[in-house]
């Protein structure tokens, strides 16, 4: 069986559309997005029809994180093992209501604002494991790989960072400020978003690949990334326009 991991997607659903008509999907196949899922975007709510209909798993990005917050439903490990009750009435919400981080807008239709905080709540946490995907299997050099929306201090499991951490780490203290990637060893993938570029951020120790970024920027105008860990394949779609600036 096959996972393909998608890149931040912010409400892009025309490339989204034509992303997921080209992956090859066998029975039993994973999708999994890394977050990041409609802010900033021109169409959130196409997006989440999209995700529900192909079944796509997603973890939890800043931007989702903070929308939850507002509303007390996001959880506070990064596990999600104490996600907060599931709520599925909302009183009538504004379109400011809906923003991200930094107030990132979501242009949701009003009708449709509920329907997005109801879907959210179905996330699988801040990151997941190759265990965690059913039938997933390792690369194709055998080894383990893991999902998380922005970054992981080198050393440390996914587990053992807080919240604020696995959803906006970028770079690590001291001389220089190296990106947290430029000092990850492995031995397992990293597959992470957050941090776009204009081709996937790739880091290979000893000739293996231990860290790839697959944020490409579709919302400011680059492309839409798909990655499949078992098969070391890519999938892009190129932006129809830059619907934002960075």
């Amino acid at each position: 069986m096959a996972t393909w991991v998608i890149g931040d997607i912010h409400g892009c659903s025309d490339e989204l559309a034509q992303l997921l008509g080209q992956i090859p999907l066998d029975p039993g196949d994973n999708l999994l997005s890394v977050g990041d899922l409609f802010h900033r975007g021109p169409d959130p709510a196409g997006v989440m029809d999209l995700l529900q209909e192909a079944h796509v798993r997603f973890i939890l990005g800043n931007h989702e994180m903070r929308l939850l917050d507002r509303f007390g439903l996001a959880p506070q490990r990064t596990d999600g093992a104490d996600r907060p009750e599931v709520r599925e009435e909302f009183d009538a919400l504004e379109e400011a209501d809906m923003a991200g981080d930094g107030r990132r807008p979501c242009h949701v239709a009003e009708d449709r604002r509920a329907d997005v905080l109801r879907f959210l709540q179905t996330h699988s946490g801040f990151y997941m494991e190759q265990e965690d995907l059913p039938g997933a299997g390792p690369t194709p050099d055998g080894r383990p790989w893991c999902v998380v929306h922005a970054g992981l201090f080198p050393g440390r499991h996914p587990s053992e960072h807080d919240r604020e951490e696995i959803t906006s780490l970028r770079r690590l203290a001291g001389r220089g400020k190296p990106y947290w990637y430029e000092s990850y060893v492995g031995p397992n993938l990293v597959i992470f978003g957050h941090t776009p570029s204009s081709v996937p951020r790739i880091r290979r120790e000893q000739g293996q690949l231990v860290v790839l970024g697959v944020d490409t920027g579709c919302v400011y105008g680059g492309q839409l990334t798909a990655y499949c860990p078992e098969r070391d394949e890519f999938l892009h779609v190129p932006a129809k326009t830059r619907y934002a600036n960075p």
